[in-house]
């Protein structure tokens, strides 16, 4: 199965870099955009995500939120406030999502993928959690001693970013942006085979031309090939994949499928 899923946030990333930048009130427009590309992109290939949105977000764009259901698609949580996430975000934004959406959210994952806690997600009722990137990169991404695909931690499924086999080189946004195309659909096509599934995220300002912002002070590695050229590459990848006759699904029928094969 292929899993696709995008982090539907606030786009606060130059507030990280450290500008008077204000997430919410500047950043929602480029968030918007960028959502409702990657949904043009899924409709137009005819594959379904998932989408872990913050509250922010949430209430902010009602009508994105609307157009994610109406497509088919999964909402999972995200936390409240991308940029400062606290450890009650796992309970208030399941909450929170669920009265707006009229639907169970059973998956979280942590901003910035920053550790989290299983045993409260698991008090919660979150069936799983992917917010772990078992990469060798220095930094948050070094889990070289995690497992690399699914595993049980606390009575919670954890779904790990896909990363290749032996060097664990990681397949995640910033691959797809700075990896040749070809290397990039190889790699997937490797880990589908070896460990039965692929699994990566992407975020919404990914989709937005940020090449025409330089007031933005975004790194090279993030904005290249950002905008339309995300999308054709994100399209490519997809085609690909299905050409081969690899099945796209949410999370949640991950891993409703894999709690069925070992029940």
């Amino acid at each position: 199965m292929i899993l696709l899923s995008f982090d539907t946030e606030e786009f606060d990333m130059p507030k990280e870099n450290g500008l008077d930048y204000d997430p919410v009130a500047q950043g929602m427009e480029v968030s918007r955009y960028g959502t409702n590309k990657i949904l043009d992109c899924l409709k137009e290939c005819g594959v379904k995500g998932t989408f872990f949105c913050t509250t922010n977000f949430a209430s902010n764009a009602p009508e994105v939120i609307k157009r994610i259901m109406d497509e088919g698609h999964e909402i999972a949580a995200h936390g409240c406030d991308h940029f400062n996430p606290v450890p009650e975000d796992t309970d208030r934004c399941k909450k929170y999502l669920e009265k707006v959406t009229g639907r169970k959210v059973n998956g979280w994952r942590q901003p910035r993928m920053f550790p989290v806690n299983n045993k409260a997600l698991h008090s919660e009722g979150y069936t799983y959690n992917a917010s772990l990137n078992p990469a060798f990169i220095p930094g948050r991404y070094m889990h070289l001693r995690t497992p690399r695909t699914w595993f049980m931690q606390d009575g919670v499924m954890q779904i790990p970013a896909s990363v290749s086999p032996w060097l664990r080189i990681p397949m995640f946004w910033l691959s797809l942006h700075n990896f040749p195309l070809w290397l990039y659909k190889a790699l997937c096509r490797r880990i589908v085979k070896h460990d039965g599934y692929f699994n990566t995220y992407f975020h919404p300002w990914e989709f937005y031309p940020l090449g025409e912002h330089p007031e933005l002070k975004i790194m090279y590695i993030v904005k290249r090939h950002a905008g339309k050229d995300m999308y054709n590459r994100l399209k490519e990848v997809i085609l690909d994949l299905k050409s081969r006759g690899y099945e796209f699904g949410t999370y949640s029928e991950f891993a409703a499928s894999k709690v069925k094969s070992i029940n």
